[in-house]
């Protein structure tokens, strides 16, 4: 039992000591802000650009020679435009369409002009192709080649109508442990004077999976499950950060930085330290720990239960009471909360070219149309066959040799069927008739009975016949039943009649069983009659064969039709655990590799081929392995200089590339499906994975990528994109030429902490930027004393950063040499003129870290628990 003192003895005031900063406990968070830069769009250049217009347009052959160079003169001069026929397909051009750098000299407008005559053109094919009918394939392909080029006139209106160029700060969040606080007040436990109360404390942190795992991805193909506790702010903020990005289906970020925000368009001289752009990402990031921060408060939970007991005495956690018997007292709990000191670092500034490609995730929709088709053959049995299908003849339209429909349709569904019934062998009856009275006249009859076999009827009956008589007497004979069976005259020799009934019928046709045949005679001596009875299946036996044909071909048909079911059961769940069980850094990967393919697609034109397919052939009549990748294990591969020449066609290209890209830095922009071809949307829009980044990968259908062009490549990429080559000829005074120069010399100014940025500086090394103003005039020389508010943090052999960058260029690097005293920094030399009479004008020394451009503290709660008697009211939260 604990006894509480009601009259507590009040401590002195003093000032509580300030908590040490974990430095060496920091987490880092990458971060980067990309803004757009203002600058004149040039009327040439952009060659790569124009280079994909040309190759995308689907030209057919002599469609350049009718259209011409449609239109009035672009700045009063005509352009000829002959290359665009090396990229008619099947057309006389030359093999290798020329080089992009061609279409530098040619205007963006002479380009645009021509490709609207181009869908115009096409338009009016189209329209001519429904007004004559054409079918349906005709008509689709017109109607894509015109959609080809909208596609392809509207990206070049897009990628020439503002500047490509852009700017990426890269930044770094800084979480350092700042000590433990006394947080929010979470239970007061009154008691009254001599009350006795029981308290049980129960103390736990929820962790909920929402949205998606908090997943690691390291280099190695490492990827695991994150089990650390979410009250650990870095540890909030990826989950926050895997929050917003599910909500933001049109921005994704592959590549090395995880947190991308973007700053309003602005031109190059407006960046520093104050800009718009830093503004916006101090903004951004503040809201982002403070979510997160919230995010952790909130799964954090304490419940406190208090139990009074009155009377008897309850075995409890703890038991409080009050000893006074005339003042109440109150137990206050409050959470413990960490402290997080929040920095944010400007660290580097890199150059970025925007291009927008078409379907990024087209190849991976491939797996998707697979699968479309697969479900689209899972159904229920149907059997299309009827029963007068079934028949022994041969029809027209079934496939080679020539047999009866029957056996065709046994050979479609594999199955084993009965022979149709066949026409029985002739019944032939005979007999030899005499003393029939002939003399006399007398009128005499005699049968003659046969039977038809079972399962046949009478199909014709034949008579041969040969009837005698005294001379001089008139025969009469007749069949009964028969037309023509009768005979008038003298003696009578019938040879192979065919005998007819009623009707123009066979005689006795469809007879079945046991039949007699009645002759009659008058006049007639001696008879010798034969019948020649033809049978042949009756209805009933056909029909009856095509029932058993119909359950044989029906009872294979069903048992195909469900092995079938099944197999494709199979492939769809083996081809959707192959798309869906893949760990999240492999999905990453191949995100960023289709990205790369478009990019490399978009620059080195529609015609470029990884491998092209003359070379495959080649490969292939080599003896090379293609569909297991097994081709370049050997030293002979079988290629002669020509087709060698052929691969290493964009070699330089394609190395340049991938040298001038930081290409783990890239940063893409998912457009929705509507940008898409119309007839691919309800399509596109169904595609489904459990990963929502590849999910929203696979539905883009267009992308907005922003290269990253890597340090010290900025005038080459510049040079290449408008020029068309590397190392092509760009004008001093291109204003994209400037802008790169410029950024590439603002941060080999203002963040010499990130190699190899400064190579020179060496000796010295500092954490953090230090920062003073001066309000004096500091003039060029070697070297310079110049008057600062304060000179501490200052070392000597730091480099400072002197004045601003604006438009009057006077900003400037030096090295600090001295540091005479808490008014001075001597630097080694200056070659502008510094007034800070009227603005006074910044010197900074920069750190190892970056700028620092803003830092503000965050609080989560931890698991302890502090606890005060009777608190001051006023000092509670």
């Amino acid at each position: 039992m604990t006894q509480l003192d009601p009259h507590p003895a009040a401590a002195p005031p003093a000032t509580p000591p300030t908590p040490p900063i974990l430095d060496r406990a920091a987490r880092h968070l990458l971060k980067a802000t990309h803004v757009p830069v203002e600058t004149a769009v040039p009327a040439t250049g952009q060659a790569i650009v124009k280079f994909g217009f040309a190759g995308r347009l689907g030209l057919r052959p002599g469609e350049v020679a009718a259209i011409g160079d449609p239109g009035a003169p672009v700045n009063g001069e005509k352009y000829d435009l002959d290359a665009l026929a090396a990229f008619e397909r099947g057309g006389t051009g030359p093999e290798i369409p020329p080089r992009p750098s061609t279409f530098a000299a040619i205007p963006s407008a002479a380009l645009l002009r021509f490709g609207r005559a181009v869908i115009e053109r096409r338009r009016r094919e189209l329209a001519l192709a429904a007004e004559s009918g054409a079918d349906a394939a005709e008509l689709g392909r017109v109607e894509a080649l015109l959609n080809q080029a909208v596609i392809a006139v509207g990206s070049l209106e897009f990628n020439t109508g503002s500047s490509p160029l852009g700017m990426l700060n890269l930044e770094r969040l800084e979480l350092a442990p700042a000590g433990i606080e006394r947080g929010e007040l979470i239970a007061t436990i009154p008691l009254a004077p001599l009350e006795e109360t029981a308290v049980t404390q129960k103390e736990w942190s929820v962790t909920t999976k929402e949205f998606t795992s908090i997943v690691t991805d390291e280099l190695e193909d490492v990827s695991e499950t994150g089990v650390t506790d979410n009250t650990e702010l870095a540890q909030t903020i990826s989950s926050q950060i895997q929050h917003s990005n599910q909500f933001n289906v049109t921005g994704t970020v592959s590549g090395g930085i995880p947190l991308i925000s973007g700053s309003v368009t602005s031109g190059f001289t407006s960046q520093g330290s104050e800009s718009a752009s830093a503004a916006d990402s101090r903004k951004h990031a503040t809201s982002l720990t403070q979510k997160a921060s919230s995010r952790a408060r909130h799964e954090h939970k304490v419940t406190i239960s208090t139990t009074t007991v009155t009377g008897t005495s309850q075995s409890t956690t703890r038991t409080l009471r009050n000893p006074s018997a005339t003042d109440p007292v109150r137990v206050d709990y409050f959470a413990m909360m960490r402290k997080w000191r929040v920095r944010l670092y400007r660290y580097g500034l890199r150059l970025t070219y925007d291009v927008v490609v078409p379907e990024p995730g087209a190849a991976m929709r491939r797996a998707y149309a697979r699968l479309e088709e697969l479900g689209a053959r899972l159904g229920p049995f149907e059997f299309p066959v009827s029963h007068s299908e079934i028949t022994a003849d041969v029809l027209p339209g079934d496939p080679p040799p020539s047999r009866p429909h029957y056996l065709v349709l046994a050979d479609r569904y594999g199955a084993q069927v009965p022979p149709p019934p066949a026409p029985g062998q002739p019944v032939v009856v005979n007999a030899q008739v005499t003393g029939l009275g002939g003399a006399s006249g007398a009128i005499s009859s005699f049968g003659l009975p046969f039977r038809v076999p079972d399962g046949q009827w009478v199909r014709e009956i034949r008579l041969d016949a040969q009837i005698t008589s005294p001379s001089g007497v008139t025969i009469h004979s007749d069949l009964l039943g028969c037309a023509n069976g009768n005979h008038d005259g003298g003696n009578v020799e019938i040879t192979d009649r065919l005998l007819m009934g009623p009707q123009g019928r066979a005689f006795m046709e469809h007879a079945t069983g046991g039949q007699n045949a009645m002759f009659v005679f008058q006049g007639a001596d001696f008879a010798t009659v034969q019948l020649r009875i033809a049978t042949e299946p009756t209805a009933a036996a056909v029909e009856q064969w095509r029932t058993d044909v119909w359950n044989a071909l029906y009872a294979a048909a069903q048992n195909r039709h469900a092995v079938e079911q099944e197999e494709l059961a199979a492939r769809i769940a083996a081809l959707e655990d192959r798309l869906t069980a893949v760990d999240t850094l492999t999905l990453r990967r191949e995100e960023s590799d289709e990205i790369m393919k478009g990019v490399l697609r978009f620059m080195l034109g529609a015609d470029f081929d990884f491998m092209p397919p003359s070379v495959v052939e080649a490969f292939g009549a080599a003896g090379v392995d293609l569909a297991h990748g097994i081709g370049f294990d050997g030293n002979d591969l079988g290629l002669d200089p020509a087709q060698w020449s052929v691969v290493r066609r964009h070699e330089d290209m394609i190395r340049f590339v991938n040298q001038a890209i930081e290409w783990e830095n890239v940063v893409t922009f998912l457009y929705s499906y509507f940008w898409d071809v119309p007839p691919s949307w309800e399509f596109v829009r169904g595609l489904k994975h459990p990963d929502p980044t590849r999910q929203a990968f696979l539905r883009a259908g267009s992308a907005r990528v922003v290269l990253t062009v890597r340090k010290g490549w900025e005038e080459a990429w510049v040079r290449f994109a408008e020029g068309g080559f590397m190392g092509a000829d760009v004008p001093a005074d291109h204003p994209y030429l400037t802008v790169a120069q410029e950024i590439a010399a603002y941060d080999e100014r203002n963040y010499p902490g990130i190699p190899p940025a400064n190579p020179a500086r060496t000796a010295a090394r500092f954490d953090e930027a230090v920062a003073t103003v001066s309000n004096a005039v500091a003039a060029p020389g070697r070297p310079v004393n110049i008057k600062v508010a304060s000179s501490a943090g200052f070392a000597v052999g730091g480099q400072v950063i002197v004045d601003v960058a604006d438009e009057r260029g006077l900003q400037e690097a030096a090295t600090v040499v001295a540091v005479p005293d808490p008014t001075h920094v001597v630097v080694d030399e200056l070659t502008r003129r510094h007034d800070g009479t009227v603005t006074p004008f910044p010197v900074v020394q920069p750190g190892e870290k970056g700028v620092l451009i803003a830092e503000w503290n965050e609080y989560t709660p931890t698991s302890g628990t502090d606890i005060a008697l009777t608190s001051n009211l006023a000092s509670i939260a």
